[in-house]
């Protein structure tokens, strides 16, 4: 039996189990199972390694270990290395592990339909975790100018306190990469002058459950385009399937 499984702490809302085994039933793919290993401690990821031994052939990575898990790791794919942030791993023969990044397709191929033109566009990430990694190297990929927005500001990274109606007619595209407004928290939402969001404003949040968060409420009511995080899941985890079928 081949072992997938997702690492990351907590992981009570995650999607990953769930989609695996349809897929494994829907695809009639036989002796492959999907696990979810809730590890409260980087630390402990060796000892997970060494319990599962030769069966582990894939593992995803979740909040908040996608920078954590590198010095564990022997190799890494350079559009990872570029990106800073892995949340997929493959082992690669000997007990060596190699890191990749999925979000970054994912997330590229989720927003672009949601965009006529990048051209002359301006983004606001919202967080600066591991998940941001990947939406940063999309941005930059695609030609659009992008600001960090985190709880404390820093260089290159501004506070939400700093984000002024101004702002946000400036900046059109707004992704919400921060866990926040994930259930069970539902009520919770990046705080924003949402009362500035027109119908020229985009708004993506990785979140997934709920399907529609507060973030996306809000900037409904305005008239923006919206998504949530689903699709760029489906799309990461097909190309992670793929990362470790290769």
């Amino acid at each position: 039996m081949k072992v997938f499984g997702l690492i990351g702490y907590p992981l009570s809302h995650s999607f990953s189990k769930k989609y695996f085994t349809q897929k494994f039933e829907k695809e009639k793919i036989e002796g492959c199972n999907y696990e979810l290993f809730e590890i409260d401690s980087i630390q402990k990821f060796r000892s997970l390694l060494k319990e599962q031994g030769a069966a582990l052939s894939g593992l995803n990575v979740t909040i908040p270990y996608k920078q954590e898990v590198i010095p564990f790791l022997d190799e890494i794919d350079p559009a990872a290395q570029r990106i800073g942030a892995i949340n997929v791993i493959k082992p690669i023969g000997g007990g060596k592990l190699k890191g990749y990044n999925s979000d970054y397709y994912g997330f590229l191929n989720s927003l672009k339909p949601m965009v006529n033109s990048f051209e002359g566009k301006k983004a606001l990430i919202l967080g600066t975790g591991g998940a941001s990694k990947a939406v940063k190297t999309a941005l930059e990929d695609l030609g659009v100018s992008y600001l960090y927005v985190s709880r404390t500001a820093k260089e290159s990274v501004i506070s939400y306190e700093q984000i002024t109606p101004e702002l946000i007619k400036e900046y059109t595209i707004i992704i919400n990469s921060t866990p926040l407004g994930m259930s069970p928290n539902v009520d919770a939402c990046p705080e924003l002058p949402y009362e500035a969001l027109t119908a020229e404003h985009v708004l993506f949040d990785l979140v997934y459950n709920p399907l529609e968060t507060t973030f996306m409420k809000k900037g409904l009511a305005q008239g923006a385009k919206v998504k949530n995080g689903l699709e760029m899941l489906e799309l990461q985890a097909e190309k992670a399937w793929e990362i470790w079928n290769a």
